[in-house]
C-alpha cells in the first residue's frame, strides 16, 4: 500500500476558464484570453446539466429539461431535444459516433417506472436532429427501480445498465438494432450498482460490476456468463474507471480509505488516498480524483451530489507509475471532470468550465531538474515514452549532479546508462584521477560488454586492472567462454599486456582467439620458450605453419635445431596439425615447397644435410634446388674431408647423386659445382653426359694421359671422327717418344679415311722424333688403294665413252633416217593393230582407243613415262642441289672416295658453266642443246629397253 502523502506534488498542468469564442474564428478552449476591452466572457454552459460525457471532438452534456448538448471544439454550443422530461445518464463511444442516453420521456406516469434507452447516430439527420436508430425501455421487468450506470461495448455488441436494486442487465447484439440485440438479466445483488466498464483482452470480453460494497467480474463473450468475486469494498457513483494499456486495463475503485486496481480475475494494488471520494477519471495515464475532505455518513456515499452541500473540493491528479501528484486544486461543487482535445475540462455547478492543460515533457522535466529531483525526471521521462537521447540526456545532467556532489560511484552508474549516446571521452576524463581509476574501469567494463570499445579504450581499461593489480578482474575480462562474447579488441589487449609484462594473460588471449603471430613473438622474443613456440607451429594449420616456419625458422634452428629440422621434414612431406595426437590419417597431408626452408639452415649444416637427404628418399620429386644444395654439400664435405676411407665414401655419394639423372636439366650448375670444388671424377662424367668429347680429349691431355686419349677417340671417335685427328696433331706436337700411340691414330684414320694422306704427313713433319718408318706401312697401303681405284675408274670412263658413242650414233640415225613402226600387237591390250593407231619413236605401238584411255598426254608415251618421269624427277632434283655447296663439302671431307662424290655433283650439274645476259646468243643457245641431248639420250635409253 502506497501512501500518497510521502508523495511530492508539482504543478504539471496549467488551469483556466475557458472562454466563449472570438467572433466566428472561435479559440480553442484553454487560450488565452485576449487583452483590453476586447477580452472574451468565460463560457457558461446552460443551467441544469445533470449528466456528461465526451468523446469523437466534443463534450456532450445532458439537462433537467430533456436537451443533450454538444460542445465541439469551436466552443459553439449546440443542442436537441432528447426526452420530453429529463436526461440522466450518457455514454459517447470513443470509437463510433454513437451515443447512448438513458432519460424520462413520458409524461403523467410514474417516471421510476418508465426511463428510456436512445441510441443515436450522430452522422446522421432526422429533421436537423441526430438520428435515433433504437428506443426500447431501460427496465425489462415491472419492478419500479432507478438506473444507476451505464456503459457500452465499442464493438457495439454489448451494452450493460446498472440499476439502485442491485441488477444488471446485458443487452447482446447490434445495440443499434431491436432485432439483432437480446436483453436479458446479468446481475441481482442486494446493493446499488455504482459501476461498470467492459474489459476486451483478445477474444474475451470482461465485465466489471461494481457496487456499494463488493467488486465483481463477468466473461460475457461466452455462455453462461462466469462470475469472480475480486474484492468486498465498494465505491460510490462516479467513483469506478477503467485504467488504459499503461496499467493493462486494470478496474480502477476509489473507495474513502483507499484506491483499488483489480484485473478481471484478482485485485492488485492499492493507494491510499484519503479523503471522502466524489469521482474518479483516468485520464492519459493518470489517475484523477475529486474528493471531499469532511467525512460524510455511508448514507450520503450513494446519494446524488446535489444533495451535498457546496464544499471546498480538491481534485488531484495521480501519476501512479511514476508515484507522485501532477497536479492539486481546490474546487466548489464540482460536476464532472472529463477529457477532450488532449485536456481535462472540470465542470463546476455554477456552468463554468475549467482547463487543465498538461505541460510538455521537457518543461515538466525542466521542474525536476531544478529540484534535483533526476530519478523522478528518468522515470518520467520513461513513462513519457521520452526517446533514448532525451534519456541520456538526463542521465548525463543526473550523473553531473552527483559528481558535483561527490557522489563518484552514483555518478559513474549514471554515466554508464549514457553509453552509445554520450560520447565517452566526456566521462573519462572526469576519473582520470587515480583515486577514481575503480568509477573509471567500472564504466570501461560496461562500454567493452556493449561491444562500444574502440582500441584506445582497451589500452585504457587493461592498464587499469594492470595499476590496481587486479588479477581476477583481468582473467575475467579476457577469458571469455566464445568468441561471441568478446567485446575488445583482442590484438590491443595482447600489446597492453605483453607491454605491462602479463605474458600468460596475452599468451591466453592469442592462443584462444588465434593471433598466431603474437603468440610466437611473446613467446620467442620474451619468454623465450623456444620448445612451446615449435610446439604450437606444428599444432596450426598448414598455412599458418608454413608462414610462421618461414618468419621464426631461422631462430628455432638456432636454439633447438634437431626438433625444428624434424619439424620441417613432416611440413614438406605429409603435414597434418598435431592436436592432441589425433588426426585423419587416411586423408593426405599437405606439403610445403622443401626448397623455401633452405636458408633456415644456413649455419646448420648437419641438419641441412640431413633435411635435404631425407627429402630425396621421401619424396623423389622434390625441387631441383634440393638436389643442387644436396650436390654442393656433398662436394664441400669432399673437399673439406682429411681421411682417406671419409673421402671415398663420400667421393662414391656424390657420384652416386650425379648418377641419379637429377641433373640433366641443370647440367651447367652441376658442372659449375664439380668444377668449383675441383672434383674431377664429376666432371669428366658430366663431359661424357653432355657429350663434350672435345673437353674429356683436353683434360686427358692436359694431364698427358695417352692411353686415355687413344681410349677416348675409340669409344667416341664414330660419333666424333674428329677426334683421331686432334689424337694426331697432339700426339705430333710431343717431342717424347710416341711412335706406338701415333701408329694406333693412322691405323684407325687408315681404316676410317679420315684425313688426306697428304694431310698426315704434313701433320706429322712437325714431330721430329717421327721418321719415315712411323707412316711409310701408311703410305705405302694408301697408294696401292688408290693405284687400284685409279685403273677401276680408267675402265668405268672407258666403257661410258663408248656407250656415249654408241648413243650418238642412234640420236643421229633418228634425226637422219626414216623409222620403219614394225609393231603388229598393241603395247596395252596386246592385240593385233588395227588403224587407227599411234606410234612413238621409242618403238610402242597403241590402239587410238587405247592410247586415249591410258595416257596422260597426246606427246607421251604410257608405257615409256613412268621410268621417263623418275628420270626427269632425278634431273629436276640435282638443278635444285646445285648450290648446295656446304653439303658437298661436307661429303667430300667424310667421304672415303671423294672422286665419286665430285663426279655425283659434277653429273648433277653443279660445275655447269652459268648462263648471263651479257653472254653471246651462241652461249645461251649451249643449255638448250644440251637439254635436247638429254632428252635424246632418254628416248634412246627407252628404246634399248
Amino acid at each position: 500500500m502506497a501512501a500518497y502523502l510521502q508523495w511530492r506534488r508539482f504543478v504539471f498542468f496549467d488551469k483556466e476558464l475557458v472562454k466563449e469564442p472570438l467572433g466566428s474564428d472561435g479559440a480553442a478552449p484553454g487560450a488565452a484570453p485576449a487583452s483590453g476591452s476586447a477580452a472574451s466572457k468565460f463560457l457558461c454552459l446552460p443551467p441544469g446539466i445533470t449528466v456528461c460525457d465526451s468523446g469523437r471532438g466534443s463534450l456532450v452534456f445532458g439537462d433537467m429539461e430533456g436537451q443533450i448538448w454538444f460542445l465541439p471544439r469551436s466552443l459553439q454550443l449546440t443542442g436537441f431535444q432528447a426526452y420530453k422530461l429529463r436526461v440522466t445518464h450518457l455514454y459517447q463511444l470513443k470509437q463510433h459516433n454513437i451515443l447512448a442516453s438513458v432519460g424520462e420521456d413520458e409524461e403523467g406516469i410514474n417516471p421510476l417506472v418508465c426511463p428510456q434507452v436512445k441510441i443515436w447516430n450522430l452522422e446522421k439527420r432526422d429533421g436537423g436532429n441526430p438520428l435515433c436508430t433504437r428506443i426500447f425501455p431501460a427496465i425489462p421487468g415491472t419492478e419500479p427501480t432507478v438506473v444507476s450506470c451505464l456503459t457500452v461495448h465499442e464493438n457495439l455488441n454489448f451494452m450493460a445498465i446498472g440499476f439502485t436494486d442491485g441488477s444488471v442487465t446485458l443487452n447482446k447484439g447490434d445495440i443499434t438494432r431491436d432485432r439483432h440485440s437480446k436483453t436479458q438479466i446479468l446481475h441481482k445483488g442486494n446493493y446499488p450498482v455504482t459501476g461498470l466498464a467492459f474489459r476486451q483482452a483478445g477474444k474475451t470480453t470482461h465485465l466489471f460490476v461494481v457496487t456499494t460494497e463488493n467488486v465483481q467480474s463477468y466473461i460475457v463473450s461466452g455462455k453462461d456468463y462466469p462470475r469472480v468475486e475480486l474484492d468486498t469494498h465498494g465505491c460510490g457513483l462516479h467513483c469506478s474507471a477503467l485504467s488504459d494499456p499503461s496499467q493493462d486495463l486494470q478496474f480502477i475503485v476509489a473507495g474513502d480509505e483507499c484506491v483499488y486496481l483489480y484485473q478481471p480475475d484478482e485485485r492488485g494494488p492499492c493507494f491510499a488516498f484519503e479523503g471522502h471520494k466524489l469521482i474518479a477519471h483516468w485520464f492519459r495515464g493518470y489517475l484523477v480524483i475529486v474528493s471531499r475532505d469532511r467525512k460524510v455518513s455511508p448514507k450520503s456515499e450513494f446519494t446524488s451530489r446535489d444533495s451535498q452541500s457546496s464544499d471546498k473540493q480538491i481534485l488531484n491528479i495521480y501519476d501512479l507509475c511514476n508515484k507522485f501528484i501532477a497536479y492539486s486544486a481546490v474546487f466548489e461543487d464540482i460536476v464532472d471532470v472529463l477529457a477532450e482535445w488532449g485536456s481535462l475540462y472540470v465542470l463546476t455547478r455554477d456552468g463554468r468550465v475549467h482547463a487543465l492543460q498538461e505541460k510538455d515533457t521537457q518543461t515538466k522535466l525542466e521542474m525536476l531538474f531544478k529540484k534535483n529531483l533526476f530519478e523522478m525526471a528518468i522515470n518520467l521521462a520513461k513513462s513519457q515514452h521520452l526517446d533514448s537521447d532525451g534519456l541520456a540526456q538526463i542521465f548525463m545532467q543526473y550523473g553531473d549532479h552527483l559528481y558535483s556532489k561527490g557522489n563518484h560511484d552514483g555518478a559513474v552508474q549514471q554515466y554508464i546508462r549514457t553509453i552509445g549516446k554520450l560520447e565517452p571521452s566526456y566521462v573519462i576524463r572526469k576519473f582520470l584521477d587515480a583515486q577514481r581509476i575503480h568509477n573509471l574501469t567500472a564504466y570501461l567494463q560496461t562500454l567493452h560488454r556493449q561491444s562500444l570499445a574502440n582500441a584506445d579504450h582497451t589500452t585504457l581499461l587493461l592498464n587499469c586492472y594492470t595499476k590496481l593489480k587486479d588479477s581476477s578482474k583481468l582473467e575475467e575480462f579476457i577469458k571469455t567462454k566464445s568468441e561471441s562474447e568478446v567485446h575488445f579488441d583482442v590484438e590491443t589487449a595482447i600489446k597492453v599486456l605483453r607491454q605491462a609484462g602479463y605474458y600468460s594473460h596475452a599468451l591466453y588471449l592469442a592462443e584462444n582467439h588465434a593471433h598466431h603471430e603474437w603468440y610466437l613473438k611473446i613467446q620467442l622474443e620474451d619468454i623465450k620458450n623456444y620448445q612451446e613456440a615449435l610446439q604450437y607451429i606444428g599444432k596450426l594449420p598448414f598455412e599458418q605453419a608454413e608462414s610462421n616456419m618461414k618468419r621464426y625458422g631461422k631462430i628455432l634452428m638456432h636454439h633447438i635445431p634437431e626438433q625444428t629440422t624434424q619439424l620441417l621434414k613432416g611440413l614438406c612431406t605429409d603435414y597434418r596439425p598435431s592436436l592432441e595426437g589425433q588426426g585423419d590419417r587416411e586423408t593426405p597431408g599437405c606439403r610445403a615447397s622443401s626448397e623455401e626452408f633452405i636458408p633456415i639452415f644456413a649455419n646448420n649444416p648437419r641438419e641441412l644435410k640431413a633435411f635435404l637427404e631425407h627429402m630425396s628418399e621421401v619424396q623423389p620429386d622434390s625441387p631441383q634446388g634440393i638436389y643442387d644444395t644436396l650436390l654442393e654439400l656433398r662436394l664441400q664435405n669432399w673437399a673439406h674431408e682429411k681421411d682417406p676411407k671419409v673421402k671415398e665414401k663420400l667421393h662414391a655419394e656424390a657420384i652416386s647423386l650425379l648418377k641419379s639423372g637429377r641433373f640433366c636439366d641443370v647440367f651447367d650448375k652441376a658442372l659449375v659445382l664439380c668444377q668449383m670444388h675441383d672434383f674431377q671424377d664429376g666432371v669428366l662424367y658430366l663431359y661424357e653426359q653432355g657429350k663434350l668429347f672435345q673437353q674429356i680429349m683436353h683434360y686427358h691431355m692436359q694431364h698427358e694421359q695417352y692411353r686415355q686419349v687413344i681410349a677416348v677417340c675409340e669409344r667416341h671417335g664414330e660419333q666424333d671422327p674428329s677426334l683421331w685427328e686432334q689424337a694426331l696433331s697432339y700426339f705430333a706436337r710431343k717431342e717424347e717418344d710416341c711412335k706406338e700411340y701415333v701408329a694406333a691414330v693412322l691405323k684407325h684414320i687408315e681404316n676410317k679415311n679420315l684425313m688426306p694422306p697428304l694431310l698426315v704427313v704434313q701433320t706429322l713433319a712437325h714431330n721430329s722424333t717421327a721418321t719415315l718408318s712411323v707412316i711409310r706401312d701408311y703410305l705405302v697401303q694408301k697408294l696401292q688403294k688408290q693405284s687400284q681405284q685409279i685403273a677401276q675408274d680408267e675402265l668405268r670412263v672407258r666403257r661410258y665413252r663408248e656407250e656415249t658413242t654408241r648413243i650418238r650414233q642412234e640420236i643421229q640415225e633418228l634425226k637422219a633416217s626414216p623409222k620403219i613402226f614394225q609393231k603388229t600387237k598393241c603395247s596395252i591390250c596386246n592385240s593385233a593393230l588395227e588403224l587407227p593407231s599411234v606410234h612413238f619413236l621409242c618403238g610402242h605401238s597403241f590402239h587410238q582407243h587405247c592410247f586415249e584411255s591410258y595416257s596422260e598426254s597426246d606427246a607421251d608415251c604410257p608405257t615409256c613415262l613412268p621410268e621417263n618421269r623418275k628420270v626427269m624427277d632425278m634431273i629436276r632434283a640435282q638443278e635444285q642441289k646445285r648450290d648446295l655447296h656446304d653439303q658437298f663439302q661436307h661429303q667430300l671431307k667424310c667421304s672415303n672416295d671423294s672422286f665419286s662424290v665430285i663426279a655425283d655433283y659434277f653429273g648433277r650439274g653443279v660445275f655447269n658453266k652459268l648462263t648471263l645476259l651479257t653472254d653471246p646468243p651462241t652461249a645461251r643457245l649451249t643449255p638448250s642443246l644440251e637439254a635436247g641431248l638429254q632428252r635424246d639420250l632418254l628416248i634412246h635409253s627407252r628404246r634399248g629397253t
